[in-house]
């Protein structure tokens, strides 16, 4: 069976989404004291730089767009899931993130057992910054393997 280029509108994001993460680790590592231990286990958290949810719906819309073009159906599914994603790491991890930040609040004062209930992590959704910066990823890596896969 030939291959089909359309099996790119899969294998693009899947592969954005991995150089998106590698990104993100080399960014989080040198900014934060060049530990590899930390960086691996906060890094592979959600926030901080770039956005890999971002850089992944971008991935999506834009090879959806290519492959299948921007009047098809499948496109719009993507621009609305690719909007749904980036709503929700913007603005509902923020607010839990913002929830945490009270809840371990409490706890302290309460002086409650932190062995027992451990603290919440505050740091889950994306600044503006973080997210133009996954697009920015999203977009040209796209872009960039859309010309070398052909």
């Amino acid at each position: 069976m030939p291959y089909d280029p359309k099996f790119n509108v899969f294998i693009i994001p899947v592969l954005v989404l991995l150089v998106s993460r590698i990104i993100k680790f080399i960014i989080f590592y040198f900014r934060h004291g060049q530990d590899f231990r930390y960086t691996l286990h906060h890094a592979m958290s959600y926030g901080h730089m770039p956005s890999v949810h971002t850089a992944l719906m971008t991935s999506m819309v834009t090879s959806v767009g290519y492959y299948a073009g921007i009047d098809s159906g499948a496109f719009a599914v993507a621009v609305v899931m690719a909007v749904i994603v980036v709503d929700d790491a913007t603005r509902l991890r923020v607010y839990m993130g913002n929830h945490s930040e009270y809840i371990n609040l409490i706890k302290e004062r309460l002086n409650i057992d932190n062995k027992k209930y451990p603290d919440l992590k505050e740091r889950m959704g994306h600044r503006a910054s973080e997210v133009m910066a996954g697009a920015i990823v999203g977009f040209l890596s796209t872009m960039l393997l859309i010309k070398i896969l052909g």
